[in-house]
């Protein structure tokens, strides 16, 4: 159950990442709000799912090194 977990929680945070660039994008480019809503949500649509799995899949192969917080 913990690896859906995980796996569910990065696919909302790539979620969440591709609506807030999106919106900056939009946002930077003179879009109204009504215009940066539409790319945000486009932004979801358009998300490579594929890409999201397979960094969940690389991160488990090759797991963070563990932090020594000994360290200055």
């Amino acid at each position: 159950m913990i690896d859906r977990l995980d796996l569910a929680e990065r696919v909302r945070l790539a979620c969440v990442q591709a609506a807030l660039d999106g919106y900056e994008w939009a946002g930077e480019s003179g879009l109204c709000g009504e215009g940066r809503w539409e790319i945000a949500v486009q932004a979801l649509r358009d998300l490579d799912l594929m890409q999201v799995l397979a960094a969940d899949t690389e991160s488990k192969r090759h797991p963070p090194a563990p932090v020594d917080e000994r360290k200055p």
